[in-house]
């Protein structure tokens, strides 16, 4: 969708993007679901940007946005009810989830960023030590989910193919319908690998408890300010693919100091899921998660039934 994102106050604000037919669609039965078993490996505990820049002000937007002069309103109206709905499924899932004892974190990021080599290498350190599983998230194929078979989790695969030519992010419908086919009794950590997409995946809540963002340095140093949605959602930013930097005309520094101007308080891990380099931090940070599970009575949790 693209359209607007809400501020941590719960104010929203619409944004230019191209127009899409709005509806309905229901993932039950427009999704396309399959089950895997699998295993993988983690990454470890993150830490604060430390750019020695000075962002006092608040989250850059720029632009024009005078394209939504005439329907601004009505476009967040219609959206805001839409969201509205998802945030209440979104709240079942996490009491689900939470009812369970799992933790679960969105983790997101363009297509082409490294998030399912990152979970290989997740599985491979953490699954022989925690019980985790997957929910993957895909338009189309199974390519991803087989890749994360044989390393130790459960996983369950969701493709969105059939909602509008290709859903381009999971919703909480969507991940409560990946839920039901997860052994949750046997999972302690959970991690939702959300649809490859730069903007939209951050606009739904699933029932997370934390939002990870993987980055690939091939994508420039400009995109925190002009895709800035997803980097203002993520509590952990993993820059990946930090082993091709000696190649790159890329300024790291550029990066995150525009990271900073949307997300000050993002914690970054500089990684390779090539090289393994930042696995292990990274591997710490998802066990601080999985830490801080909230209490949650039998009484308040749904059925996803």
């Amino acid at each position: 969708m693209g359209r607007f994102h809400r501020h941590s106050d719960g104010t929203t604000h619409d944004h230019d993007h191209e127009d899409a037919p709005l509806g309905s669609f229901d993932p039950d039965e427009a999704s396309h679901d399959h089950d895997h078993n699998g295993a993988g490996h983690a990454h470890g505990d993150g830490h604060d940007l430390g750019d020695g820049h000075d962002h006092s002000h608040e989250a850059r937007d720029v632009g024009d946005h005078s394209g939504y002069a005439q329907t601004g309103r009505t476009r967040v109206a219609v959206l805001e009810d839409i969201l509205g709905e998802n945030d209440r499924v979104a709240e079942e899932n996490g009491r689900a989830l939470a009812q369970a004892g799992v933790r679960a974190v969105n983790l997101m990021s363009s297509p082409g960023a490294g998030k399912t080599s990152l979970l290989k290498r997740t599985l491979e350190a953490l699954s022989p030590t925690v019980r985790m599983g997957i929910l993957e998230g895909d338009i189309a194929t199974s390519i991803d989910a087989d890749q994360l078979e044989g390393y130790g989790a459960a996983v369950a695969l969701v493709n969105t193919s059939k909602g509008f030519g290709g859903e381009c992010h999971l919703d909480a419908v969507m991940v409560r319908s990946g839920l039901r086919r997860l052994p949750l009794d046997d999972i302690d950590l959970l991690v939702i690998e959300n649809v490859g997409n730069l903007v939209c995946p951050a606009e739904f809540k699933v029932g997370e408890h934390a939002v990870a963002m993987v980055y690939a340095v091939t994508e420039g140093e400009e995109k925190p300010l002009k895709y800035p949605v997803m980097f203002r959602a993520a509590d952990v930013v993993v820059v990946n693919k930090i082993d091709l930097l000696p190649h790159l005309d890329f300024d790291l520094d550029k990066f995150l100091a525009n990271l900073h101007d949307v997300n000050p308080t993002a914690r970054v891990i500089h990684a390779s899921a090539r090289t393994g380099e930042g696995i292990e931090e990274w591997c710490a940070w998802l066990l601080g998660q999985k830490g801080e599970t909230p209490e949650a009575s039998a009484e308040s949790a749904p059925s996803l039934s």
